[in-house]
């Protein structure tokens, strides 16, 4: 009844939103050498200045600012730059080409290349390539928009236990789409992943090579496999590391981090029951996570402030999904629980661990929009708040913790549609395709669904270890050597590899 009352007011205020924002086209084939009209950006020339970012000026980095349209329909109109980096192959004689990485997002700065990847990349690799950065479009350097005005720090949260707490976030939503398209909407609109691929092959023309090696992270993979559909020709070395199934690219996604994040939950509460001397959370897995779920009911009922930051049951499930994508974090997330715990029921109090400070900072004074402006501008999501009450409902028995997270409505519900169709990756350009089984953020399922989808690859799995990349110091050195392997030598592995940890990861 309660979702009925306000469906419609809610109905009215996006309806006034999107009817304010008007609609761009944005048709321009991307599978082209070089479409009419793009000479000026394939052949502008670049100036090249200090990046003013220490681990980049160490290595001896260089940075420019690359033209590019703002709508690839629209040649002729506003252009925009995106912000590069580059890091000189150690070894010219030898050099092979570029490598261009992405961190992950959306929304993640990517200028940085040699923080992302300068310890796990071997001397042959960083030899025989140039390692190129790049703030995507609307991030960082890249014109990232002003703030929205957002009341709280991220758009993903949990609907909490009761209707009256879907209903907050829902009209909630609604203020933070129109926050962010009131801020020049014609640029946000544009800011997209295809639009982003398209500018990853006008810095590759602009940098005179014929193909780009890619790295790509999380989201980076969605960048990178959307890449190899539009241009499959310019697809060199592409590296797949923690992987998205396009189809289900972004609601779906999330959706699928409710059953990954408690059977994470159980992973986790696992390792801490041998720790109870310790934390005192339970001396079983099961009595662990009656621990955790009984903390979600009792902030529902007393939320608790830390750092003048209100800790309730939207944002607990969350908090709790950020540390629980990597069993190097079991001992922080251990003190910050059992630091909840202490804290239930108390007067308002500040954070004593420095991972719930931050966290509670982040939430408290930051503004996560980016990942909204990007996700949502892919890829439409239901605008029935009817629809999203009755996922989470069906989810409450099987997903105690996160279903209300994962089933939650968000701001893409009251953006304006794509300027074009999200894309369907169907393709057998070769690439080297990572994810570890128990990785939460982007589970194993998706980098399956790739691999098939993209007939040419190969999936290197990381068996039994939760954790949110794979390529990483001391984690894996089978899945490292398959990495900087196709990156050196371009050798894909023969046949589909298990990897596993090199120690254990409890």
């Amino acid at each position: 009844m309660l979702v009925r009352m306000f469906r419609r007011s809610v109905a009215v205020v996006a309806v006034s939103v999107l009817a304010a924002v008007p609609v761009y086209s944005n048709a321009a084939p991307g599978d082209e050498a070089r479409p009419v009209g793009m000479d000026r950006f394939y052949g502008q020339q670049l100036s090249w200045h200090p990046c003013d970012i220490a681990n980049l000026d160490k290595a001896g980095g260089e940075c420019a600012d690359v033209l590019v349209p703002l709508d690839y329909g629209r040649l002729d109109g506003r252009t925009m730059t995106v912000a590069i980096s580059r890091v000189k192959a150690t070894d010219p004689a030898r050099r092979q080409g570029i490598l261009l990485a992405n961190p992950g997002g959306p929304g993640g700065e990517g200028l940085d290349s040699i923080d992302l990847l300068g310890d796990v990349l071997t001397p042959e690799v960083t030899a025989t390539h140039d390692l190129i950065g790049m703030d995507p479009r609307g991030v960082g350097s890249s014109g990232r928009s002003p703030r929205c005005g957002w009341p709280v720090g991220e758009m993903i949260r949990s609907a909490g236990l009761d209707p009256l707490g879907f209903a907050h976030d829902t009209v909630q939503s609604v203020g933070m789409a129109a926050g962010c398209l009131v801020h020049d909407p014609e640029m946000m609109r544009q800011f997209t992943t295809r639009n982003t691929a398209r500018d990853m092959d006008i810095v590759r023309g602009v940098l005179g090579e014929q193909r780009i090696d890619y790295f790509g992270l999380s989201y980076g993979t969605y960048l990178g496999a959307v890449f190899t559909q539009m241009f499959p020709e310019r697809s060199g070395r592409i590296v797949l590391d923690s992987a998205i199934d396009p189809d289900r690219y972004w609601e779906g996604l999330v959706q699928d981090w409710g059953p990954a994040d408690e059977r994470a939950l159980d992973d986790w509460a696992t390792w801490a029951a041998t720790k109870d001397d310790t934390y005192r959370l339970g001396a079983t897995p099961p009595q662990v996570r009656a621990t955790v779920e009984g903390l979600v009911r009792s902030v529902t009922r007393q939320p608790i402030v830390f750092d003048g930051f209100t800790v309730d049951d939207h944002w607990l499930p969350f908090l709790l999904h950020g540390m629980l994508m990597n069993f190097r974090l079991n001992e922080k997330l251990a003190d910050v629980v059992r630091e909840i715990a202490d804290a239930a029921g108390g007067p308002p109090t500040k954070a004593r661990t420095p991972w719930l400070a931050a966290i509670v900072e982040s939430l408290r004074d930051g503004e996560d929009s980016t990942l909204a402006q990007i996700a949502c501008g892919d890829v439409g999501a239901p605008r029935d708040p009817g629809w999203y009450w009755r996922n989470i409902e069906e989810t409450r028995a099987t997903q105690p913790v996160f279903g209300a997270m994962a089933g939650n409505i968000q701001p893409c519900a009251f953006w304006a549609g794509p300027v074009e169709p999200a894309t369907v990756v169907r393709n057998a350009v070769p690439a080297l395709i990572l994810n570890s089984t128990g990785d939460p953020r982007t589970p194993y399922a998706h980098a399956v669904r790739l691999h098939q989808d993209m007939s040419g690859s190969r999936l290197v799995t990381l068996q039994d270890v939760r954790i949110h990349m794979t390529f990483r110091p001391g984690l894996s050195a089978c899945v490292n050597d398959a990495i900087n392997t196709y990156f050196g030598a371009g050798t894909l592995p023969a046949e589909d590899t298990t990897c596993y940890a090199d120690q254990a990861s409890q």
